[in-house]
């Protein structure tokens, strides 16, 4: 399909949108991405971008400009029982050599994605939120404003709450998992390891991991709870409840709590798999179609996956049907299965019985001495999937950080 007449209209510009848009601009389309927001930015949090999202940002040319960000290259996961002893070592410098596992600042990656975007032609309109989003031949978007905007193409990215996802899903209600994140982003004291922490406790854990160079560290909590918390990513927490959930924890835990000042939480709910990512004239990516629970890191791959594959896939069909049919057919298999790779993840870290935490954990150390890379490469199937197979739309962007 020729993509240099088309024009496309992308609603959102968190990291699929952005993706998306610069993925096929570079591919000849017309693209305009609306974002509700004032300026494109993100809230200060980390995420993990491990070698299958660094591929994606390889193939649009940017991987030296986030790179430039000084994202952590963490060479191990560390998974460590409530008072600090490691349980088990994922040492991925030794059993997984070449593979970028990067901790990065989500500003950084989305700010890195907003500029490629700009770069490749993209246009990029703000203080337009979208209320409606209508299938067709063209397919129309009504902002709240009451403007009405048409296009060839129109691509739902705009998350948990997408305005497409339910006319083309209806009836698909999200869950509450009883589980409630809480996040914070920390100055760093010192030399941090260059490594992911997990700390186990019954129901509860914590992950952190330096970021920036290791100027700052990342901290997501997770407790189990009854009680229902919002979704969304906005809603303060208190510290020194968050301290007290983890008060038995070991010293550095601990020690990590009290230096939190500010502190966000946020419900966890498990929504299905979208059924249709794609109507006539229009499509989902990133969390739109397949909103995961945090517990693979996979979030923001995902949407960088779906991103290539969908640009991909409409450039190589014969017209857009074909290829928008192509696109969750090439998607739709491989994102179901690591979200319900996440959802398993959760109650392995939250053992709470004495003796099932002891098995357990028990378990893993066996692992991780006597088959160390067995451990590490039993995620080859996420992390070694390239869907660019290495192909470049564009030489590497070069970006000073700022």
């Amino acid at each position: 399909m020729d993509l240099n007449q088309l024009k496309v209209a992308v609603v959102g510009a968190g990291i699929g949108g952005l993706a998306l848009a610069r993925a096929l601009a570079l591919r000849g389309a017309s693209v305009t991405v609306l974002e509700q927001a004032p300026e494109i930015r993100e809230v200060g949090a980390g995420l993990q971008v491990s070698p299958n999202g660094v591929a994606v940002m390889r193939g649009l040319g940017l991987d030296q400009a986030l790179l430039a960000r000084r994202p952590v290259e963490a060479g191990a996961v560390s998974l460590r029982d409530a008072g600090g002893d490691e349980v088990l070592r994922l040492d991925l410098a030794r059993h997984a050599p070449g593979q970028s596992h990067l901790c990065v600042h989500r500003a950084d990656l989305i700010d890195v994605l907003a500029e490629g975007a700009r770069a490749a032609g993209v246009r990029l309109r703000l203080l337009h939120k979208v209320d409606a989003v209508t299938p067709g031949p063209r397919p129309e978007i009504v902002t709240c404003r009451g403007a009405r905007l048409r296009a060839d193409l129109v691509i739902g990215a705009d998350g948990l709450h997408s305005r497409l996802r339910p006319v083309l899903n209806p009836g698909a209600a999200p869950a509450f998992t009883r589980h409630v994140a809480w996040r914070a982003v920390l100055p760093e004291t010192g030399t941090p390891a260059a490594e992911v922490r997990l700390y186990m406790g019954p129901k509860r854990h914590i992950v952190t991991y330096p970021l920036r160079g290791g100027t700052l560290r990342n901290l997501v909590a997770v407790e189990e709870t009854p009680v229902w918390t919002e979704e969304g990513w906005s809603h303060a927490g208190d510290p020194d409840r968050l301290r007290a959930l983890f008060s038995d924890f070991g010293p550095d835990v601990r020690d990590l709590l009290a230096r939190v000042e500010t502190v966000h939480r946020w419900g966890l709910f498990r929504h299905p798999v979208a059924r249709r990512w794609h109507g006539e004239g229009t499509a989902l990516v990133g969390d739109a179609a397949h909103p995961t629970l945090p517990f693979m890191a996979q979030g923001a791959c995902l949407a960088l996956e779906d991103a290539w594959v969908l640009a991909e896939s409409l450039a190589e069909g014969t017209d857009m049907a074909s290829g928008l049919s192509a696109y969750q057919q090439a998607r739709q298999g491989r994102a179901s299965r690591i979200v319900a790779a996440a959802s398993r993840n959760a109650w392995k870290y939250h053992l709470s019985l004495p003796p099932l935490r002891r098995a357990g954990h028990m378990a893993l150390r066996l692992g991780g001495r006597f088959a160390p890379g067995a451990m590490v490469r039993q995620f080859d199937w996420i992390y070694r999937e390239d869907v660019t197979r290495g192909a470049r739309l564009a030489p590497s962007l070069p970006m000073v950080a700022e």
